[in-house]
């Protein structure tokens, strides 16, 4: 797009839109050209990551963070407990309830899917000018905010 398109909200939406897709896109593919952890989809990747980040968390506390139904988070922690990279234990006041935990391995995967992404994310940076890096460096911040909202 060009700095015209840009000037309204509007074209300022489409064009964020437009390039941060692509961005995520071209860092999901990262983590598929390396081989990392086949069949893993990104909804199940993305849960992982919640509980590597955060500690333990119950399926429904997982499902609200990662805004999914509870039932889709079902199948997305059967999958992950099946591959060994979660573990069920018992709720410490809660028995209706269990609590989920990330596993060595669950951590290698996120921890290595991590530096694949920020590895190639620092390549492409350092193609850029200081002063590109400069207002990217401005800009995180805001785009955090953005994807909190």
């Amino acid at each position: 797009m060009t700095p015209q398109q840009t000037r309204s909200d509007a074209g300022l939406a489409t064009a964020l839109r437009i390039s941060v897709s692509r961005l995520a896109r071209r860092l999901r593919a990262e983590r598929y050209t390396k081989g990392l952890e086949p069949g893993l989809s990104d909804t199940q990747l993305a849960a992982l990551a919640a509980l590597e980040r955060h500690g333990q968390m119950t399926p429904g506390e997982l499902a609200d963070h990662e805004k999914v139904q509870p039932p889709s988070m079902t199948r997305v922690i059967a999958v992950l407990e099946e591959r060994g990279l979660v573990i069920r234990a018992p709720h410490a006041t809660d028995r209706r309830q269990v609590v989920l935990t990330v596993t060595g391995s669950g951590q290698a995967v996120v921890q290595q899917s991590r530096r694949l992404r920020e590895a190639w994310l620092a390549k492409r940076l350092h193609e850029l000018t200081p002063e590109e890096r400069a207002i990217l460096r401005a800009a995180a911040p805001i785009l955090e905010k953005l994807s909190q909202s």
